[in-house]
């Protein structure tokens, strides 16, 4: 069961970040095909990550309650459904009601993955099973400029809106006639004592690992977002010397997040693991805010700093689910994820 569940899982996430990155993907043409300008644009996307981070922590209880798979294919269908109304009517009033419904669809998606993963991968192969899922999202996500970019320069913009639809729908289908079997729903109520991992997280054990996101968020999104403008601006490192090194960052960041899964298997220390990579990141990126790299060099080091924030991911996820009680995944991964949300606003 747990390959195919695996793999079920890990599409629907690399859809899942392929819908976020179907508007960004697509900046540079809309406000000509759209008639708008970035400001607009700008509230667009503000519009699909409030919304996410406002229905994820509700979501992850109707997760618990409603069950993962089903949760996972609604969303699925909400978001195909958002980009197929941008492929009939392009235009902003529909673009800001798309944003809405998918911003709602991904607020389903971690809690629902992390909930299926945590009931019905083998307990030894977890860090991999959470590695691997992170992963995909990374590959979904890095597909979308050359596709949908690519198609809208081609032939036209509604295709690459097609597209995120299609895409998604494929992977529903996957999901609903897919004879793998899928774990037994569990929840809070029906599991049995000694089915329970620990008993209800303590509040303020939850507000750390939101706190723990956000910052992990803010973090690594400022080195995705700003690195190549405060290396260029502040630092005067040539253009192409900076965009080199933040593709090393987002490159490595992908192995790093293997090798983490890897990692997280043989050791039980998932919280001196996270620690120690984070720490070792943080050493690197002091570095080369102090001294004065040379190219080569401070490609290399930006590279080994996705690598190690990278490596942090499993183990991350591996502290979530050990501090859920069994059958509550879904409002626990989806309560602490939020803090992603907030560290990207």
């Amino acid at each position: 069961m747990g390959n195919k569940l695996l793999l079920q899982v890990g599409l629907a996430h690399l859809v899942s970040h392929l819908h976020i990155m179907t508007i960004p993907a697509l900046l540079p043409l809309l406000p000509s095909v759209m008639n708008v300008s970035f400001m607009q644009l700008g509230l667009a996307l503000g519009v699909f990550n409030v919304v996410s981070a406002v229905v994820q922590a509700p979501l992850g209880f109707m997760v618990d309650r409603v069950g993962a798979k089903k949760m996972l294919t609604y969303a699925l269908a909400v978001g195909s459904m958002s980009f197929a109304l941008l492929a009939v009517w392009p235009v902003f009033s529909v673009l800001l009601l798309a944003m809405f419904f998918a911003g709602l669809a991904n607020g389903v998606y971690h809690p629902a993955d992390y909930a299926l993963l945590s009931q019905g991968m083998q307990p030894d192969k977890m860090g991999q099973a959470f590695s691997i899922h992170t992963f995909a999202g990374f590959l979904g996500a890095a597909l979308a400029p050359p596709i949908l970019l690519g198609l809208a320069q081609v032939v036209d913009m509604r295709w690459a809106f097609v597209v995120s639809s299609v895409a998604g729908a494929i992977v529903m289908c996957f999901l609903l006639f897919s004879r793998a079997p899928l774990p037994v729903e569990v929840t809070v109520e029906t599991a049995t004592v000694k089915d329970k991992r620990p008993l209800a997280l303590p509040v303020m054990g939850l507000l750390g690992f939101v706190f723990l996101f956000m910052l992990l968020s803010l973090s690594t999104g400022s080195i995705e977002k700003f690195s190549v403008s405060a290396l260029v601006e502040g630092f005067a490192v040539p253009l192409s010397t900076a965009n080199k090194g933040l593709t090393a960052f987002l490159f490595m960041s992908a192995f790093g997040v293997l090798a983490g899964g890897y990692l997280a298997d043989r050791t039980t220390q998932h919280g001196f693991l996270a620690a120690g990579a984070f720490a070792l990141a943080a050493i690197f990126v002091v570095l080369i805010a102090t001294v004065a790299l040379p190219a080569a060099v401070l490609v290399s080091t930006l590279g080994l700093v996705g690598f190690l924030t990278g490596v942090v991911a499993p183990s991350r996820d591996m502290l979530v689910r050990a501090a859920s009680p069994k059958g509550a995944e879904g409002r626990t991964f989806g309560i602490v994820s939020t803090g992603f949300n907030i560290g990207g606003v």
